[in-house]
C-alpha cells in the first residue's frame, strides 16, 4: 500500500509513522508513506496557502490552487514509475464518519491519497478533485494529521504481514460487528479481583462460548447503535438470555 499525505505539517504524520508497527512496515517495504507539502506549490513570496474568505467571517481559508498542484504532481509521480494513483480522500468534518468496514475498503486499494485541512477551512471547489471525505467523528480538531494517521494506522494494520499475529484482526472490537470480549493476564489475581475460572478451564469450547457471551453483552451496554445491527443466532440469543437469568438476581 502506498499512503500519500499532503498536509503543511509533513513532520507530524513522518514522525509518528516511524515507531510502533508503522514504523516496522515502513522500514521492511509493506507499506510506502510520501508527505507533499502545499507549500512547494504556493505562487506568492511568503509561500501561503490560505487566503481570507470571500463574503468575510473569521479565520482564513486553505486555497484551491496549491492543493489541485500537490495532487496534479503525486498522480503525475504515480504515473511516471507506471503506478496508478492514489484514492484521494479529503478529511473534513462534513465527511463520512470513519468505521471498520471503511477501513477494510480502503486496505484493499493499492494508494491512498489523504488531504490534510488546516486553518477555517478548504476552497469548497477541492471537493471536485477528491473521490470522498471522510470525517473521524462528530468533532473538531486543529487540521487532519490525526485524521490522517488514525486511517492510515487502520488500514495498514489489515494489510498482509503488517502484524505479527493476522487472527488478531478478525477478534478485535468492530471486525466481527462486535466489541472485545475482556482480556486478562498474569496475576491470576489482584486486589482481590480474580480471572474468570473458564478462563482457566483449558476448556476451549467453553472459553470461546464465554468470550462470545462477553462481546454480546459488552456491544448491547456500549454500543446499541451496534448491537441492533447484528443478526442474532440462535446461540447467540441463548448465551444473552443465559447471562440475563444469571445476573437478575
Amino acid at each position: 500500500m502506498r499512503y500519500e499525505v499532503i498536509t503543511i505539517f509533513p513532520e507530524l504524520i513522518e514522525t509518528a509513522a516511524k515507531v510502533g508497527l508503522l514504523g516496522k512496515a515502513l522500514t521492511s517495504g509493506l507499506i510506502e508513506l510520501t508527505c507533499l507539502s502545499p507549500r512547494k506549490f504556493a505562487t506568492n513570496k511568503h509561500n501561503s496557502v490560505d487566503d481570507t474568505p470571500y463574503g468575510g467571517g473569521s479565520g482564513m481559508v486553505m486555497s484551491v490552487a496549491p492543493l489541485a498542484a500537490a495532487f496534479e504532481a503525486l498522480d503525475a509521480d504515480a504515473a511516471a514509475s507506471g503506478r496508478p494513483a492514489g484514492h484521494k480522500v479529503l478529511l473534513t468534518p462534513t465527511g463520512r464518519v470513519f468505521d471498520q468496514a471503511t477501513a477494510r475498503r480502503l486496505a484493499e486499494l493499492p494508494a491512498l491519497t489523504l488531504l490534510s485541512g488546516r486553518y477555517e477551512g478548504i476552497d469548497d471547489r477541492v471537493r471536485s478533485l477528491v473521490d470522498e471525505e471522510i470525517s473521524l467523528g462528530d468533532f473538531v480538531l486543529n487540521g487532519g494529521e490525526v485524521a490522517a494517521l488514525a486511517i492510515i494506522e487502520a488500514t495498514a494494520r489489515l494489510l498482509p504481514g503488517v502484524l505479527g499475529n493476522q487472527s488478531s484482526v478478525i477478534e478485535e472490537s468492530h471486525s466481527a460487528g462486535v466489541l472485545e470480549y475482556p482480556q486478562y493476564t498474569r496475576p491470576r489475581e489482584f486486589r482481590g479481583v480474580e480471572v474468570p475460572a473458564v478462563l482457566l478451564s483449558g476448556d476451549h469450547k467453553q472459553i470461546a462460548r464465554y468470550r462470545r457471551q462477553l462481546s454480546l453483552v459488552r456491544t448491547r451496554a456500549a454500543r446499541p447503535d451496534l448491537f441492533d445491527q447484528l443478526k442474532l443466532s440462535s446461540e447467540d440469543r441463548a448465551l444473552l438470555d443465559a447471562y440475563d437469568a444469571e445476573h437478575s438476581a
